[in-house]
C-alpha cells in the first residue's frame, strides 16, 4: 500500500475561515491565521498521513517541530539540503559540503532519513559533459560526509518548461546516470512523478530496472500542479507502477491544493 508524506509547506497551510455572523458575505469572513509548521504535523496526522516532509529547515523553530513529530509519532521523510546553489560549478563545491554539514546535523536532530539536493541552474557556454563531472565529483564528496550517518542525499531532477527555467538536471536518465557514477549508498534519486510527466518522461521507460536508484517520490498533477485527479496526468498508473515494482518508500504530496487540503485528499479513497 502507498504510504503518503505530505509536504506541510503547501499542505494544511490554509487559513480556516472563522465562523462568519449571520449575513456575512462570504468575501468578508475573517480568517485564522495560517497554521504554524507543529500544527500543520498535527493536522496531518489528524488526516490520516503516514510522514511529513517540508523544504528549508534553517527557517524554522526546529524544537517545536521535533515536540511536534515525537508528540504525533509522525517520521519526517525529507527536508531540503541547504543552502541551494549551482552546483554544476565547482567554485560552489566548498559551501555546498558546508551545507551538506549543517543539513546533516538537522537531519539527525529531526529524524530525517532524506536530505533533497538540487544541482541548480545550468551554466551557459560551459560543455554538459564538465557539470555532469562536476555534479559527481561533488556528490562522492558529500558521500564521504554522509557516510555512516543513515542520512541518504537524493538529487532531484526538476523541469524546466514551466517551473524551473534554466535548470541544469531535467532528465530523469541523467539523474540516474550521476548516481550510478557516484556509486554510493548515501547518494540516490528523487524521482519526482510531475517534474518527469512535463519533461515527457514515461515512468516504465525511465525506471526500468533502475528503481532501486531512488529514496523518494513526489507526486502533484498537471498543469498548476494540483492535487492529483485536479488535471489531466495518468498519476494512479505511475504510482501503480511503484508499487508494482517494489518501491517501498513514501510519496511526497508536494502540491497546492485547489480548495482546501482536506478535500484535497479526497483522491486517496
Amino acid at each position: 500500500m502507498t504510504r503518503y508524506s505530505a509536504c506541510i509547506e503547501w499542505l494544511f497551510a490554509d487559513a480556516e475561515p472563522l465562523p462568519p455572523l449571520p449575513g456575512t458575505p462570504e468575501a468578508e469572513v475573517p480568517r485564522r491565521p495560517a497554521r504554524s509548521f507543529p500544527e500543520r504535523i498535527r493536522a496531518a496526522k489528524a488526516a490520516g498521513l503516514d510522514a511529513v516532509e517540508f523544504w528549508s529547515w534553517s527557517n524554522k523553530d526546529l524544537d517545536a517541530v521535533k515536540a511536534a513529530l515525537d508528540e504525533t509519532g509522525l517520521p519526517l521523510a525529507g527536508i531540503l539540503c541547504e543552502p541551494i546553489s549551482r552546483i554544476t560549478d565547482p567554485e560552489t563545491h566548498p559551501a555546498f559540503l558546508d551545507g551538506v554539514r549543517a543539513s546533516l546535523m538537522a537531519a539527525l536532530r529531526l529524524g530525517a532519513p532524506v536530505l533533497i539536493a538540487q544541482a541548480g541552474d545550468d551554466r551557459a557556454g560551459v560543455p554538459r559533459e564538465s557539470q555532469h563531472a562536476a555534479l559527481v565529483k561533488v556528490l562522492k564528496d558529500a558521500a564521504e560526509l554522509l557516510k555512516g550517518s543513515g542520512v541518504v542525499l537524493a538529487l532531484e531532477p526538476l523541469n524546466d518548461r514551466v517551473d524551473h527555467p534554466g535548470y541544469y538536471l531535467t532528465s530523469t536518465t541523467e539523474g540516474l546516470d550521476i548516481v550510478d557514477e557516484v556509486d554510493r549508498p548515501e547518494v540516490k534519486l528523487l524521482y519526482d512523478i510531475y517534474h518527469s510527466a512535463m519533461m515527457g518522461e514515461h515512468i516504465e521507460h525511465v525506471l526500468d530496472r533502475r528503481l532501486d536508484r531512488v529514496v523518494h517520490v513526489h507526486l502533484a498533477d498537471m498543469q498548476g500542479r494540483g492535487e492529483p485527479g485536479s488535471g489531466p496526468l495518468d498519476w494512479r498508473t505511475r504510482v501503480d507502477w511503484l508499487e508494482e515494482h517494489g518501491y517501498q518508500g513514501f510519496v511526497g504530496l508536494e502540491y497546492r491544493p485547489t480548495a482546501g487540503t482536506i478535500e484535497s485528499l479526497a483522491f486517496r479513497a
